[in-house]
């Protein structure tokens, strides 16, 4: 991962999701097109301190949330880009709160790109809490990129129930 002081090209904030793999992909098109590069921005924070009383054992440490932080960006990446990422897409590891980071990063940037959901899907909102800031607080312009046609058009699973009637006696 780079250590990155800002600078121009196009942000992405990249949480693993499909929104962001799509994001993700559509900067490395624009950004090919504007002969700019990419900076592929994963923001993590450490897990709150668990209870007291809670095991010592079953807490990850800050360093293998790190790690973990870093193997999901690197995942996302490789997943979007395939396994030869060119020399012009930079991964980068930040830790703190995900909105203040990507903004940020992208004070300098040409735009910043953020991955969303489809509209109407699960009645949800389309952008979260991070997204909604990013574009309420940026300097710079701010694409969403909806998940890719296949995401999109993939039938939703529908949970089978089987309720047996009660008997009243």
């Amino acid at each position: 991962m780079t250590a990155d002081t800002g600078g121009t090209g196009i942000v992405v904030g990249v949480d693993g999701s499909e929104g962001s793999l799509s994001a993700l992909r559509w900067a490395e098109d624009q950004a090919r097109a504007l002969g700019t590069e990419v900076v592929a921005v994963h923001a993590w924070q450490p897990a709150a301190a668990p209870a007291p009383y809670a095991p010592v054992a079953g807490r990850p440490t800050v360093a293998e949330q790190r790690e973990r932080a870093a193997e999901l960006l690197a995942s996302a990446v490789r997943s979007a880009l395939g396994e030869r990422v060119g020399p012009t897409v930079r991964a980068v590891l930040v830790e703190g709160p995900p909105a203040r980071v990507l903004l940020g990063r992208a004070r300098e940037a040409t735009l910043l790109a953020l991955g969303r959901r489809a509209h109407g899907q699960w009645e949800l909102p389309a952008l979260g809490t991070v997204g909604r800031e990013c574009l309420r607080y940026a300097r710079v312009p701010v694409v969403t990129v909806p998940p890719s046609e296949d995401e999109v058009d993939r039938p939703l699973m529908a949970v089978e129930t089987s309720v047996t009637p009660s008997r009243v006696a």
